[in-house]
């Protein structure tokens, strides 16, 4: 075998090696999720391997789809709701995780400051919205006056009635500036929402993902429920319709909601020009100074 072919050889190994590490990557993350889990992580109907087949094709045609978007300088904007523990989370990581972060960005607003709680309320939302080239996802949007506020009393009823009569009218207007937004609700029962919720308080890796509002909502369930159904069919308009995933099953909630994105945008594959990595300079006055030991992070593993 020639040095050249070795060199293919080694690289074609290098590439494989990548992929694996890929692959690791995502089931870590499926690990994590299925840790605790009372049926150790058997809820789905869709068998691992075929889950990670179909996830890894999927984001796949998401780079594709992110490519197109640069090409065209669209601006895509992405919002997912649901309650608490409902998977938004996860799907997002799913979208992301093989995307250039300067291209797919998520906006994850925490609570208004007092100065913002003076302004327009869509104000900080807008300054969020995509530029062209730009793809944005938000995990919770300005929906929350449509659920939260208005279930746990921090908007009045004048304020929420605005605001699902604005809506509707603002998600026009930024559809008309050549936005593309695509609303996400995913949905999930009682009984899974308080298993997930046990998972949590006994799982000390995810009890930060409960706070004092999340349990205090499942009080509230009820009310929750009766603010989805008013806010659904008073927003759900044909510009910017929403869509229900069906979520009691995270793998598939995932799967379906990256193929209906995927349906959402119409993409082609963009032709890349052959990348050639240009040779090394080598400087033969060039002499590496030695780095101290005591730099190095401890090799312990």
């Amino acid at each position: 075998m020639t040095s050249k072919h070795k060199e293919i050889d080694e690289w074609y190994k290098r590439a494989r090696e990548d992929i694996l590490d890929s692959m690791d990557e995502e089931l870590e993350m499926e690990l994590d999720d299925d840790r605790l889990s009372p049926d150790g992580g058997s809820a789905s109907v869709i068998p691992r391997n075929v889950y990670f087949k179909e996830l890894f094709r999927l984001q796949g045609e998401l780079v594709k789809l992110q490519d197109w978007v640069v090409e065209n300088k669209l601006k895509v904007a992405v919002l997912f709701e649901g309650r608490d523990s409902a998977g938004k989370g996860g799907a997002i990581k799913r979208i992301t995780q093989r995307l250039n972060p300067r291209v797919c960005k998520v906006v994850a607003l925490t609570a208004p400051s007092e100065r913002e709680k003076t302004q327009w309320y869509f104000q900080r939302y807008v300054s969020n919205l995509p530029a062209g080239g730009e793809i944005v996802l938000f995990d919770r949007s300005w929906y929350n006056r449509a659920g939260v506020e208005k279930v746990m009393g921090f908007c009045n009823d004048a304020e929420y009635e605005e605001f699902l009569r604005t809506v509707p009218e603002f998600e026009r207007m930024i559809i008309r500036s050549g936005i593309i937004l695509i609303k996400y609700w995913f949905s999930i029962s009682d009984d899974e929402q308080y298993s997930r919720f046990m998972v949590r308080i006994h799982d000390p890796l995810k009890q930060w993902k409960l706070s004092p509002m999340d349990l205090d909502a499942r009080r509230h369930w009820e009310a929750y429920t009766k603010a989805k159904e008013t806010m659904l069919e008073r927003t759900n308009i044909p510009e910017a319709p929403w869509w229900v995933v069906a979520a009691n099953d995270k793998k598939k909630a995932r799967l379906n909601c990256i193929s209906h994105l995927l349906t959402q945008i119409p993409y082609s594959e963009i032709a890349h020009p052959e990348i050639t990595l240009p040779a090394r300079v080598h400087n033969p006055d060039y002499l590496r100074g030695p780095v101290p030991k005591d730099m190095y992070v401890p090799e312990i593993y």
